[in-house]
């Protein structure tokens, strides 16, 4: 592997304008593509295989006008205090209402509320749902505009009228979101290098690659059903992964120059020893991505495939645009002060003398410190790092996980207000009620027994009567709740109708689905459940054996599968304390606190562990190298920190800043994955492959290395440490070049 990639990376050197031609030609032609695609469709949630989907599919076979796509505003209205909706006046008042939606442009039905009985018992509040042509995505600023107006004549009026549904347009997301992480990367790659031009290749490298990543999905958004989600979770992985990748290799290539290299075997011996890391680095992420299929959730199956497929790209360019680019400039990428040294120019007496001087009072970098600290203490080290990252996982015993609706909006938001309007004056069941299918050889008889063996259950507020389509072999009960969506007891009443099938099969010869949002949310949890184990046992199955062949080595991988389990449970307690009971809400910007994306555990569990094995392999390849090459255990640790601690470091940062800024976004989806991302890359790399692995390393010693001779003789020789690079003709030094005793720039 490592001689391949330095083939490559010599080709990509030797022919920097062709391969740099190359990938902006990609760029712009998809970007062409991308631009001139249909408008990416909205989020859409299936479970297919479960009750509540197979109800949901029955529904739009059965009611094709029920489900039709059309985006729809549901108005609460309120009558002022002391006051009657039924009230003459205020009566006329909500008429005018409704006749003004009407007039709305793309409106084409509207319902009044008080000949469809959306008026509450005690007179003062009521709903009208206005129902549009077209769906959400495709309704223009004119039909938002004449919605939100309408709402303001009403209020002025004296009316309180707020809105909720899918017509209703959402505030504006905080844009520009990834410029806050790049400008943070920015700053962290100038302190590293030291160059602008070092510094701005990684950033320059990422955003062609996001960029072909974002516009490719884009581009087959309308195709595939990819939405503005799956581009923005793309972007964030992409981005993060995109500049650490660039990094790693620019580092290496600057120690390689250092070191004596002629520049192009630089170049090689960087792709062929960090670029080697890189792939199977990126291997592991794209692994843990793409597994998300497993789960059989078609929403978490397409983000996880989109942002691979952007993981791919930025290796891709990793291995063979950056070295294109350090061939423009192979020189300024390194620090101003030791750039004359590579053109030929040897340094003046006094100049050497001050340079002697200097390497004299050199101490050790940071990565050799800390490095060396950690193998006098690793026992204490392990023990702490261990008890903190358990302590912050404390919180995750509370985890309670729920699905996005209105009522997790925040306060301030006419949607939220309304919602909790109907909440208030019908019932809190009446924002989550339960759809319930019937299909018989009588349907309608068979539906009527039904609906009254449903009045009976425990916990049922009201009972519609049963609404029978034109063939007459369906029909639609809905039952409302009296608690809420997310309650315990709905919850309960859901399994309590969904166990009573058999009595209605045989009494009634009826067959019953149970669909809504609490029985959606049943059916995922059950689905999260039954694919849990067998993604864990995937993921982290085809990881074992991957860094087993890259690192030859049995507990190597198991220690970074045990690290990971450490540094995500600590992720999801941070997660629960801030997002769930609302510590340090005001500090992130979290409005609205509650239950926990449903989907965000085993998203973040499929990114965290892919992360977590990019550190493990950017880290412990270089002590492996050093082990390799003759060093003992604890030495290696030590020279492992020395050249990778600070590019670690640097990548960390990076990565972290990258994942906060998407903490502004309004999509509370993307803004707990921001957040859970940031805290996990946080803990697993500065803790967990900072302090517990190298700890570990030097408590087991040569015993870390072990591997069963039998399996050493059948697995494959990656030589991700470029010990067969070793062997070929090495470089004449260059004049002037930094020799052993002066001082390490990059780590």
């Amino acid at each position: 592997m490592a001689t391949f990639l330095s083939s490559v990376g010599r080709f990509a050197f030797r022919r920097r304008g062709l391969v740099t031609l190359l990938w902006l030609a990609a760029l712009v032609g998809i970007g062409v593509a991308a631009s001139s695609a249909p408008t990416p469709p909205a989020d859409t949630f299936s479970m297919p295989g479960t009750e509540s989907q197979k109800a949901f599919d029955l529904l739009k076979e059965k009611f094709p006008a029920a489900n039709a796509s059309g985006a729809t505003a549901r108005v609460v209205l309120r009558a002022p205090q002391g006051h009657k909706l039924t009230d003459p006046e205020e009566k006329a008042k909500v008429g005018d209402l409704v006749a003004r939606l009407g007039k709305a442009p793309e409106v084409v039905a509207v319902s009044d509320p008080f000949k469809t009985n959306a008026v509450n018992k005690d007179g003062t509040t009521a709903y009208s749902v206005a129902t549009y042509k077209v769906a959400a995505t495709e309704l223009d600023d004119k039909a938002h505009n004449a919605l939100t107006e309408t709402l303001d004549q009403s209020r002025k009026d004296g009316l309180t009228v707020e809105a909720g549904g899918d017509a209703v347009k959402l505030e504006a997301a905080g844009g520009g979101a990834e410029g806050i992480g790049i400008l943070v990367s920015a700053l962290v790659l100038v302190l590293t290098f030291g160059s602008m031009i070092a510094a701005g290749m990684p950033l320059l490298t990422a955003l062609i690659g996001v960029g072909i990543g974002t516009s490719a999905i884009t581009a087959l958004g309308s195709t595939l059903g990819l939405s503005s989600t799956t581009t923005t979770l793309a972007m964030m992985i992409g981005l993060a992964v995109g500049i650490d990748y660039a990094l790693f290799v620019i580092s290496r290539y600057r120690s390689e120059l250092s070191e004596g290299r002629e520049r192009q075997d630089a170049a090689a011996r960087a792709v062929g020893t960090a670029g080697t890391a890189v792939v199977f680095a990126g291997l592991t992420v794209i692994i843990a991505l793409a597994g998300l299929a497993v789960v059989n959730v078609p929403m978490l199956t397409k983000m996880g495939l989109a942002a691979a497929g952007t993981v791919a790209i930025a290796v891709l360019v990793a291995v063979t645009l950056v070295p294109a680019l350090l061939g423009f400039a192979p020189i300024k990428v390194m620090p101003r002060a030791e750039r004359k040294r590579f053109y030929g120019k040897p340094l003046s007496e006094r100049q050497q003398r001050k340079a002697d001087k200097r390497a004299a009072r050199q101490k050790p970098n940071i990565g050799t410190r800390w490095g060396t600290f950690v193998v006098r203490r690793p026992l204490a080290v392990l023990v702490v790092g261990v008890v903190g990252l358990g302590a912050l996982a404390i919180p995750a015993a509370s985890l309670q996980l729920g699905l996005p609706s209105e009522g997790t909006y925040a306060k301030d938001t006419t949607q939220r207000k309304a919602y909790d309007m109907l909440s208030a004056s019908f019932g809190a069941g009446f924002n989550g009620p339960l759809t319930i299918t019937v299909q018989g050889k009588d349907t309608a008889a068979a539906a009527g027994k039904v609906g009254e063996q449903l009045v009976k259950v425990k916990n049922v507020a009201t009972v519609s009567s049963a609404s029978v389509n034109p063939k007459g072999d369906t029909a639609i009960i809905t039952v409302v709740p009296k608690t809420g969506p997310m309650d315990d007891a709905t919850e309960e009443l859901v399994k309590t109708i969904r166990g009573m099938k058999d009595d209605f099969r045989s009494s009634d010869n009826a067959t019953v689905l149970v669909s809504g949002q609490t029985a959606l949310y049943i059916d995922f949890s059950k689905t999260l459940d039954d694919a849990l184990l067998p993604y864990l046992g995937l993921v982290v199955g085809l990881a074992f054996l991957l860094l087993m062949l890259v690192f030859r080595s049995v507990l190597v991988p198991l220690k970074a599968a045990l690290g990971f389990l450490l540094s995500v449970g600590a992720a999801l307690g941070a997660v629960v304390a801030v997002f769930q009971w609302g510590w340090l809400a005001e500090v992130f910007g979290i409005h609205q606190t509650g239950q926990v994306m449903s989907t965000l555990p085993i998203f973040m569990i499929g990114v965290v562990f892919g992360l977590a094995m990019d550190y493990e392999v950017f880290l412990v390849a270089r002590m492996r190298e050093a082990y390799v090459h003759g060093a003992s255990p604890s030495d290696a640790v030590v020279t492992g920190f020395r050249y990778g601690g600070r590019v670690v470091t640097a990548a960390a940062i990076i990565m972290t800043s990258v994942f906060s800024s998407f903490i502004l976004d309004t999509n509370d989806f993307v803004k707990m994955i921001g957040f859970s991302l940031a805290t996990a890359v946080l803990f697993d790399a500065f803790v967990v492959r900072m302090a517990l692995v190298p700890a570990l390393f030097a408590l087991l010693g040569r015993s870390a290395w072990w591997l069963p001779g039998w399996l050493d003789r059948l697995l494959p020789n990656m030589d991700v440490e470029g010990e067969k690079l070793n062997r070929l003709p090495a470089a004449a030094p260059i004049p002037g070049a930094r020799h052993e005793h002066e001082p390490e720039y990059i780590g």
